[in-house]
């Protein structure tokens, strides 16, 4: 259906426009409004390829395209976005209304005229639309499998756990104290009866059944791993060799900054949007700030992990949160400065990434030198299993890699 309120308004190509797109899984409504506000008209399209040439067709229609307002540019206007991005038509992420500011309804015309006064009211405001591609979107959606599956495996050693409570005696204590490989090693390799034949039968087929369904999501999330480390050194070389930075973390704060991470405006807003900016809650005189419980909980989740990774094993972190605690913070203030500290890293790591030191040449220099693995690492302070990793490019390490070559080639 297609409505228009632009009867009397000459159309030309000299008259810029702004659109707001409402999107849906199979349709998308478009509104179109003058830059003074005036409704030209609404239309609404497939969710096809077809569907967005016609949406595009008929905003150009009215005028030149100034900006178009998307609701959902990473879920059901994802399509649309890429579509537009082709055309060189500037987008911006629309901020859904909250439902106490839906006084005047809802509807398909009502929300996409929200959505293009709302880009023409405040278009500076409104945050730049991930472009969902690239190293970043595969980075994505395989680590959106990873996490499925872990979920799937941690349901099933819970479900293993609670059968072996509440089996019959001689499978019950069979297992009983042993660590939880043994056991899905051992249960996976049982060949119990019939499940017809008894309830011993019965529990001892389930229980096979979930160990071999726990190696198998083992074997898929580990499979994911090494592809997830391919990519997320060449998305973000800098980021994962800068220590404490693992595979999944730093592929957790890429996700989050998009494949554009120029459209972050500063890193205030990137420790904002990973929830790791403080949040005044003084009282009185109480002068304080909190955790922040907004934000991306993932990207949170990452930012913690590099924290307590750096507070086990980093020295210069270590002496940082000495500095804190003496000055009377808590352990949960401690944890909230460091995660605002490597928010501010990270953002720079992505959006000013510096060149990342060479790794290739270092076990020839070892050879040349006529070291073992073993007395280099004990040369400089190291794992040799770490080192082995370093110079096969399994785990870079920058701060490392620079140690380790200034050893080996020094008189």
């Amino acid at each position: 259906m297609t409505t228009s309120l632009s009867e009397g308004v000459e159309s030309s190509a000299d008259l810029d426009v702004v659109a707001g797109v409402d999107t849906h899984a199979d349709t998308h409504h478009v509104a179109i409004l003058s830059v003074t506000g005036a409704r030209l008209g609404d239309r609404q399209v497939p969710a096809t390829v077809a569907g967005y040439e016609q949406l595009l067709s008929y905003v150009r229609s009215f005028g030149s395209v100034r900006l178009v307002g998307i609701e959902g540019t990473s879920s059901y206007g994802a399509g649309l976005s890429r579509y537009l991005r082709s055309q060189h038509v500037e987008i911006r992420e629309i901020v859904r209304p909250r439902r106490s500011q839906r006084r005047g309804g809802k509807s398909d015309p009502i929300d996409a005229y929200a959505a293009a006064q709302q880009a023409l009211a405040e278009p500076e405001a409104l945050p730049l639309a991930k472009t969902g591609d690239g190293l970043v979107e595969q980075i994505r959606v395989l680590l959106t499998v990873r996490r499925s599956a872990i979920k799937a495996r941690v349901a099933v050693i819970r479900q293993i756990k609670s059968l072996l409570v509440t089996a019959p005696e001689p499978i019950r204590m069979r297992w009983a104290g042993s660590s939880e490989r043994r056991v899905i090693e051992d249960l996976a390799a049982t060949r119990p009866g019939a499940p017809s034949a008894s309830v011993s039968a019965a529990t001892g087929q389930a229980l096979r059944r979930l160990a071999r369904r726990h190696q198998y999501l083992t074997s898929e999330i580990n499979e994911l791993e090494e592809d997830l480390r391919d990519l997320v050194g060449r998305a973000a070389p800098a980021m994962i060799a800068t220590k404490g930075y693992g595979v999944i973390t730093t592929a957790t704060l890429l996700v989050t900054a998009g494949s554009n991470p120029e459209r972050l405006r500063s890193e205030a807003s990137f420790a904002a949007l990973c929830g790791a900016s403080p949040i005044p809650a003084s009282s009185g005189k109480t002068n304080r700030f909190r955790l922040n419980r907004g934000g991306d909980r993932q990207a949170n989740w990452a930012l913690h992990q590099i924290a307590l990774v750096r507070l086990s094993n980093d020295r210069r972190t270590k002496d940082y949160a000495a500095r804190l605690r003496a000055k009377g913070k808590s352990k949960k203030d401690v944890l909230r400065c460091l995660k605002r500290a490597i928010a501010r890293e990270a953002f720079h790591l992505l959006v000013h990434p510096q060149p990342v030191p060479a790794t290739d040449d270092l076990r020839e220099l070892r050879l040349q030198r006529g070291v073992t693995l073993v007395r280099a690492a004990m040369s400089i302070g190291a794992e040799p299993a770490r080192l082995s990793e370093l110079e096969r490019g399994r785990r870079p390490n920058a701060e490392l890699a620079t140690t380790y070559r200034a050893w080996l080639t020094a008189a």
